[in-house]
């Protein structure tokens, strides 16, 4: 089942039921308003919600053209959204290249942060920043959302409260993250709002790619029409989903609606850091992992940050080749002041 939020007059959308192909969809006001009233009773709600997705496969659902460009993200906002850092060669080159020690506790405790969920970007809206200097960057990533996880919930109960799976652009500002950090305080003004998928879609969807807690497939980044990123979400995955979940809920419960992102997507070869598409590898989810490499070579980042106009578009296909949560594609753009 694939669920998606139309933008219309109100805060949080209204949600709609769409086909597996990404061109119908239809209206289910009269079931859910909207995704977070569906995930609030999500056990009753879920069965009524599939028969019109079987209806809207079979042709006996009444259904409207679905347009991406109208969509905004599957939950326009979030009781919570917190992002892990699942992918720890990313962190571990991250850290290399500023010649920071990587705990041997990254590699059995997971890193996460908690970020604002009161207001996420459409996935066509574009990413809006006041200067280039504050270094912008895409974060390619997979998140999921849970029903209500109790606290100290194990591993197995965590998988099991997975209910939707989507993708995420986690922007930041990674001119500003140093500061903040030094601080010891956390991020905040460097996270501005993520953008997510067009589509959610439940895990059965995902067929064989789904293993209960990882996404085995490439997530396809590019950058100005060019690919910049193939890395695979089920490779390198240090923790999976149901870690990250059981993580968050340690010392507090989850709530219906939660969102746990995986954090930026990142490959090895040959037990090594990546190299780009251009050069026959799986590239890279984020401009921060090249300048990285770069850096770890030769000294310095060659590879600038997001401009102005420049565009960025994640997305997934199945191994038919077909788009599984539609694209997020966001320009960047000068915030106008006032």
């Amino acid at each position: 089942m694939k669920l998606a939020t139309l933008k219309d007059s109100t805060r949080d959308g209204r949600l709609v039921v769409v086909s597996r192909d990404l061109t119908r969809c239809s209206e289910v006001g009269h079931i859910a308003r909207t995704l977070q009233a569906a995930l609030d009773d999500w056990a009753h709600v879920a069965p009524r919600l599939e028969r019109v997705a079987e209806g809207l496969e079979t042709g006996s659902q009444p259904t409207v053209r679905f347009h991406e460009h109208h969509a905004a993200s599957p939950l326009p906002r979030a009781y919570q959204w917190a992002d892990g850092s699942a992918y720890v060669n990313h962190v571990e080159l991250v850290r290399k290249a500023r010649n920071a020690e990587m705990p041997e506790s990254f590699w059995s405790d997971p890193l996460m942060y908690q970020g604002g969920s009161d207001s996420f970007l459409g996935p066509r809206e574009p990413i809006l920043a006041a200067d280039e200097a504050f270094g912008i960057d895409m974060e390619g990533e997979v998140a999921v959302v849970v029903d209500d996880v109790p606290m100290g919930a194990s591993v197995e109960e965590a998988r099991a409260a997975i209910k939707l799976v989507m993708l995420v652009n986690d922007v930041s500002l990674r001119g500003l993250i140093p500061g903040e950090l030094a601080k010891g305080f956390g991020f905040f003004q460097s996270k501005p709002s993520s953008a997510f998928s067009p589509v959610a879609v439940t895990p059965d969807e995902l067929g064989e790619a789904w293993d209960g807690g990882k996404l085995h497939l490439p997530l396809l980044v590019s950058l100005n029409g060019k690919p910049f990123g193939r890395a695979d979400a089920g490779v390198d995955m240090t923790f999976d989903f149901g870690q990250l979940v059981a993580h968050a809920a340690k010392t507090r419960p989850l709530v219906a609606g939660s969102i746990i992102g995986s954090g930026t997507v990142s490959n090895k070869l040959d037990g090594g850091p990546g190299k780009p598409v251009s050069e026959g590898g799986a590239g890279y989810s984020c401009i921060a992992e090249i300048r990285t490499i770069e850096t770890i070579a030769t000294g310095a980042p060659k590879t600038p940050f997001l401009k102005f106009g420049d565009t960025v578009r994640i997305e997934m296909k199945d191994k038919a080749g077909h788009s599984i949560f539609g694209a997020i594609e966001q320009t960047v753009q000068r915030a106008e002041k006032g």
